[in-house]
């Protein structure tokens, strides 16, 4: 990420953020930690919207500069390393590694696609499979890599279709991004929610609670992008014409003409199918056994990488593992600690009216996380800034910390607007006959506020049905 000052906005930010450390600096009501916690919250957060420097980088060193000062000790700073969802996330990426090693990710959405007769059905077959996905590879950059192979093979197959492989170039990531919030490892921004919430409300949300709130949204915001892109990029008759596509088809343009996209399932791919699906029917099964998720997933990986059951080494499986957004997860949980336990977070949030009803505090959290990624491009680095002061302010205004921060980070899974925005963006973007930037541009001109709006619908009317209400309940 490189600054430049052409872009006023982030110079703005980058300003604004500099005048609060002063200021809170020289605010009389606050204590010493209080005002070093802010000072460096705020340049950490000038750092990650202004400076080429990698995000872990920054974050790290604002924990060392807290943690050298005394505002949190050095037993909270390395603690966070050893959180049962960094163990969560860890072990999922070997599951990952074990199931993409097989091919069995290319041959169930191959199989899925096949069935497509029309236009509208191949997209909203696609966006099935690419909802699925999250329950098999964590983080949004690791699933738009697996499902490269699937979108070149149907743009391949679909050659003389110009603006349906366009389609289809805008459709992938875009689902790869908003059905994340489907499952607590679709995005290491969720485990810093989770964590976030945990140091400041003593609630945690497990895998089955974030599958419970998160997969409706995810399922309803995924097909009706698939909807804003299908009619914001091709014709009626470009609808209308009939498409079919095999399985040979995939097989043919996949890039490994030996892949087992067709036939009957290979003994690796059968053995990997069956530990997937018992993982993650234990996952959901957690009130039953009470088994953590963590531990599932490391009994999981120990099984995919043993040498008689296993599809991958455990050190090829290590290596797929996003060790930098780990280290930047912690640290940012540790500043998230020293946010709470200085008093500096209920200090930013202390001037925000009390009578704000809930609806309207909601909005306007929503509408921040959704316009967050123009300034802060990182979905992680988004939600260690916002969340702590969302769920801080969510406190005064009377709504459910739960709520407010299940809010914001839904929203800020929105980040379409440029090429750069996110990674499965960029990756897409590159591609032969891709969509360009105006076509994203029209497209996120429509979805920002489509998806803004439904995540509001859902914490309002949705959500306090599954058990989540939207006002704080008393003690």
């Amino acid at each position: 990420m490189t600054f430049s000052l052409r872009h006023p906005v982030r110079l703005c930010v980058a300003l604004s953020l500099c005048a609060l450390a002063a200021a809170s600096a020289a605010f009389p009501g606050l204590g010493g930690d209080a005002r070093l916690t802010l000072a460096v919250f705020a340049l950490a957060t000038c750092a990650w919207i202004a400076l080429p420097v990698d995000d872990t980088h920054v974050a790290l060193g604002a924990g060392l500069v807290l943690t050298a000062t005394g505002v949190i000790s050095s037993e909270t700073l390395f603690a966070t390393l050893g959180d049962a969802t960094v163990w969560l996330l860890i072990c999922a990426f070997v599951l990952a590694a074990a199931v993409t090693r097989t091919g069995l990710a290319v041959r169930a959405a191959a199989f899925l696609v096949s069935g497509a007769m029309t236009v509208r059905q191949l997209v909203h077959l696609t966006t099935a499979a690419l909802v699925v996905t999250a329950f098999a590879v964590p983080a949004t950059s690791g699933r738009a890599a697996l499902v490269l192979p699937v979108f070149l093979a149907l743009a391949s197959a679909l050659g003389d279709r110009e603006r349906l492989v366009r389609a289809l170039a805008l459709l992938f990531p875009t689902v790869v991004l908003l059905s994340a919030v489907a499952t607590l490892i679709g995005a290491g921004a969720h485990l810093i929610t989770v964590n976030v919430l945990w140091e400041h409300t003593g609630e945690r949300l497990g895998f089955v609670d974030w599958l419970l709130l998160g997969l409706p949204l995810a399922v309803v915001s995924s097909h009706l992008a698939a909807e804003a892109v299908l009619l914001s990029t091709t014709r009626r008759a470009d609808r209308r014409a009939p498409v079919r596509i095999t399985p040979a088809d995939v097989q043919r343009h996949c890039g490994d003409p030996s892949a087992p996209v067709g036939g009957p399932l290979t003994t690796a791919e059968s053995r990997c199918l069956a530990l997937l699906g018992t993982v993650v029917a234990l996952w959901c099964s957690e009130p039953l056994h009470r088994v953590p998720p963590a531990l599932v997933a490391l009994i999981g990986a120990v099984v995919a990488s043993s040498p008689a059951l296993g599809t991958v080494r455990l050190k090829d499986g290590l290596r797929t593992v996003p060790w930098s957004l780990l280290l930047f997860m912690a640290a940012t949980t540790a500043m998230g600690v020293a946010l709470t336990e200085s008093g500096a977070a209920a200090w930013l949030v202390g001037g925000i009216p009390a009578q704000v009803p809930p609806w309207l505090f909601l909005v306007v959290v929503v509408a921040v996380s959704t316009a967050a990624h123009l300034v802060l491009q990182s979905r992680s680095a988004r939600s260690s800034v916002l969340v702590p002061l969302v769920v801080a302010a969510a406190a005064g205004a009377g709504v459910n910390p739960v709520t407010a921060a299940l809010a914001s980070t839904a929203a800020a899974g929105f980040c379409h607007t440029l090429p750069a925005s996110a990674k499965p963006v960029a990756l897409f973007a590159g591609l032969p006959g891709s969509y360009t930037p105006r076509d994203l541009l029209r497209l996120s001109a429509v979805l920002a506020p489509l998806t803004a709006a439904l995540v509001v619908l859902f914490a309002l009317t949705v959500w306090p049905l599954l058990g989540v209400p939207v006002l704080l309940e008393k003690p």
